[in-house]
């Protein structure tokens, strides 16, 4: 537990996790390149608090951005810690209790968890030492990430809300984009529970209050994929063993953790005319482009007078949000099998399928079609939903072993076979799908096959492929899954390439087969292309000139060795302008 951001940053720097930058960084577009080289570093490199930021607050970026400190933050010294506790916790639950001694036997687990739940706060909160009841945001280092986003973007908001008919809380995280010194947007998406909430107030007003930093626990839980209803801060008390302490805001009817670094109070007007946000530089590694979306209001801003404005990049991976999504991996498999699936062994999502896109699954497996059974469960399940590719392995298979799970493919797949589409919900800012928040989904069962399933014989006409091919030439298919991107030197480049396989492609418009083997096509589109009627976005990739400028001053900012730009990296995939490729004309 940390009383603050800034004691979770002195935690940092006595582990040797933490790099302090003394001179002068732009928070327009400046911390975004440094983050970028620096989390991309073996490891997710260290945390970074850049001092001078041109106002009165310090930036820290990249603070979850490696194994150690994604577990340092939730207080562990591992996160396999975590699913552990959970994983024993609901043993111990769920046993049948047919005698009092053995239902007295659970209260001292029931006794533990009734101090998880928040707490009112007494006394004067650290979060309200200093008040601006007139606010001004321009007061704030909110940072501009990628040259083509609309603006500034608070990119770590805990957003509060309250359902109107039930008065439950809701923390979610949505980005939001500085229009004034006092509105913001609000990029919720429909299916989000502040959406929800903010769909169902028949107010005027909609009240909101956004906090940021506190806790580091605070952030995660904000971003963990929680049943509707469940408080974030219920599921915060337990990861840190203490409950969290609330306290009303100023001008707002919500409360909020007592001891975060900053807060933003508002509301949102509720018959108001959405307004036009972003284009953003997003997790995907593209721009999401411009949509609809709320206006928020601020009231007032509040913070300790101490307080450290924590930042996140987002864009092409690796970044930060690899170590969140590795740690809700890990925390979130128990209650999967418990509740949903209970055959599941493992789940893997690499990071290339920046967080769900691509998923591995091991099962116990032990009638036929049990594969497609847990492939439908998991797409029902929170934000799994959004998974585009699935690939079902038997439980003796380490899914995080890559030449294991190619070879387990090599073996057990036959494409006509054991290839099964659906469709469903997608990301919204998933721009391959045929309709924005709606397309294809892919299964590959990988799975030993039962009699009735077809057996485990293998076609001898793709026994001797390749199993995974990547090229740009579609008539080059050695592989008996073959993956066709806008160029050659994005096949070579095997992290890309599974990158891109995640992104481009909507499995039920761009697979098909030919001569027994499964061509997925992962090129960018156009506009008219098997009719696909959306904008292809760029990818968000920094300017040369900002490249050049952090090139020019890295010795001085205290970095150690020179790490080049990811971004110059990637744009020498490119033989030629990387933006010439999103009208490349397509077969």
């Amino acid at each position: 537990m940390y009383k603050s951001l800034k004691d979770y940053v002195e935690f940092l720097e006595s582990k040797g996790e933490l790099i302090r930058i003394k001179e002068f960084v732009d928070p327009v577009l400046e911390i975004a390149e440094i983050t970028d080289r620096v989390s991309k570093q073996p490891g997710g490199g260290k945390a970074i608090l850049f001092e001078n930021t041109g106002t009165d607050y310090p930036v820290l970026t990249n603070m979850m951005g490696s194994e150690k400190r994604m577990a340092a933050s939730l207080g562990v010294e591992s996160i396999d810690e975590i699913p552990q506790i959970i994983n024993d916790l609901m043993k111990d639950l769920m046993q049948p209790r047919s005698s009092l001694l053995d239902k007295i036997k659970i209260l001292p687990q029931l006794k533990e968890a009734s101090e998880w739940f928040p707490k009112r706060h007494k006394g004067h909160a650290p979060c309200q030492e200093v008040i601006l009841y007139k606010p001004d945001l321009s007061r704030l280092p909110i940072l501009q990430c990628w040259p083509f986003d609309g603006g500034r973007f608070v990119t770590l908001p805990l957003v509060h809300t309250k359902d109107p008919k039930t008065g439950i809380r809701n923390v979610g995280m949505y980005r939001m984009q500085v229009f004034t010194d006092n509105t913001t947007g609000m990029h919720w998406h429909r299916h989000k529970t502040g959406a929800r909430h903010f769909s169902e107030c028949e107010n005027d007003r909609f009240p909101v209050a956004v906090c940021l930093g506190g806790d580091p626990v605070y952030t995660y839980a904000a971003t963990a994929p929680l049943p509707d209803g469940i408080d974030e801060y219920l599921f915060a008390g337990f990861l840190r063993n203490k409950a969290v302490s609330l306290v009303d805001c100023l001008t707002q009817d919500l409360q909020v953790p007592a001891d975060c670094d900053f807060v933003l109070e508002g509301y949102i007007e509720k018959n108001a005319e959405p307004v036009i946000e972003g284009p953003f530089g997003d997790h995907t590694g593209f721009y999401s482009l411009p949509d609809m979306y709320p206006t928020f209001h601020v009231t007032c801003i509040s913070h300790r007078k101490d307080a450290i404005y924590p930042a996140t990049l987002v864009g092409i991976p690796p970044q930060e949000d690899k170590y969140i999504a590795l740690a809700t991996e890990k925390i979130f498999l128990s209650p999967i099998k418990f509740t949903m699936a209970p055959e599941v062994h493992d789940l893997y999502l690499p990071e290339e399928g920046v967080g769900h896109n691509i998923a591995v699954v091991s099962i116990k497996k032990s009638y036929p079609g049990q594969a497609i059974k847990v492939a439908h469960a998991l797409w029902g399940a929170g934000q799994m939903m959004f998974n585009k590719m699935m690939i079902v392995t038997d439980a003796d298979v380490d899914v995080r072993n890559r030449e294991e799970l190619l070879q387990c493919i090599q073996q057990n797949y036959l494409p006509k076979r054991d290839t099964h589409f659906s469709r469903g919900p997608m990301d919204v800012l998933d721009h391959a799908a045929q309709q924005c928040g709606y397309g294809g989904k892919i299964m590959i069962d990988a799975t030993v096959k039962f009699d009735e399933e077809g057996g485990s014989v293998k076609n001898s006409s793709i026994s001797d492929l390749k199993t995974l091919h990547f090229t740009s030439k579609v008539e080059e298919l050695h592989g008996i899954i073959n993956i066709i991107l806008d160029n050659e030197r994005l096949a070579e480049n095997d992290y890309l390439a599974m990158w891109l396989l995640g992104n481009n492609f909507d499995p039920v418009r761009d697979s098909s087969y030919v001569d027994g083997k499964l061509v997925i096509d992962c090129r960018s589109k156009s506009k008219g292309y098997k009719g696909f009627t959306r904008d292809w976005p760029e990818y968000a990739l920094s300017s040369d000139s900002t490249i050049e400028s952090i090139d020019n001053k890295w010795e001085t900012l205290g970095l150690g060795e020179f790490s080049e730009s990811p971004s110059a990296l990637f744009k020498r995939c490119f033989p030629d302008n990387y933006k010439d490729y999103k009208s490349y004309k397509k077969d």
